[in-house]
């Protein structure tokens, strides 16, 4: 949504499809989670009244029109791209199929992955975890508005420092709140490294898959 207060911003768009289009032409396989936050926030609205359930089904419909959407930004940059939808909606996009996604990923497509799980009282960070683990990704890269993980909220608090690399236990036993506990979790069991990452600075996905640039690093320390 870029500086506005809600809904899809083209340059926005545009700038994320770039980064996207630049790790690709090097190579890279890459399939997508995304939320819905910029349009409509279940959590937020079932908190002022709406039923639960209702609201996140009405977040997860917001996740397939950012898919489109970026879809549509990443062809025009010349990237294949497919959307699957954990609900099933065959006139705007494909169902979420996992050996039709691998060989997407086989043929160089992007897939991007939409409507969480298809199902309510799951954040994305779940369903990012479980189509990592399905797809048998190298890492889970998690693109925020900040550079890693800090102590505290860095945009609170001018002394948060950041973690350069934290285990899953010092993630979940400090409560740090990067993603959500089931998710943490699901990547520990499957050895699958997190990395947080700020998706705003321009070229940064590049340099971050390459080794380079600021982030932080989740995995096992044993």
């Amino acid at each position: 949504m870029g500086d506005a207060a809600f809904g899809i911003d083209i340059a926005t768009l545009d700038a994320v499809a770039a980064d996207i289009a630049a790790v690709v032409a090097g190579g890279i396989e890459l399939c997508l989670v995304i939320g819905g936050g910029n349009i409509f926030r279940g959590v937020s609205v079932a908190g002022r009244g709406m039923e639960r359930a209702s609201a996140d089904y009405m977040g997860m419909l917001a996740t397939v029109m950012n898919a489109l959407a970026l879809q549509s930004a990443l062809e025009k940059a010349g990237v294949h791209t497919r959307v699957q939808s954990a609900i099933p909606m065959d006139a705007v996009c494909e169902p979420y199929i996992r050996r039709r996604a691998l060989r997407h990923l086989e043929k160089g497509r992007v897939v991007i992955f939409a409507a969480g799980l298809g199902a309510p009282f799951f954040t994305t960070d779940t369903p990012a975890a479980l189509r990592a683990a399905e797809m048998g990704c190298d890492v889970l890269l998690k693109g925020t508005s900040v550079d890693g993980v800090y102590t505290a909220d860095p945009k609170k608090d001018p002394t948060a420092e950041r973690y350069d690399r934290l285990s899953y236990h010092e993630v979940l036993s400090r409560n740090l709140r990067v993603m959500d506990a089931s998710a943490i979790s699901l990547m520990r069991e499957n050895g699958i490294p997190i990395v947080v990452f700020s998706i705003r600075e321009p070229g940064n996905l590049l340099k971050v898959v390459t080794g380079g640039g600021v982030f932080t690093t989740i995995e096992d320390m044993n």
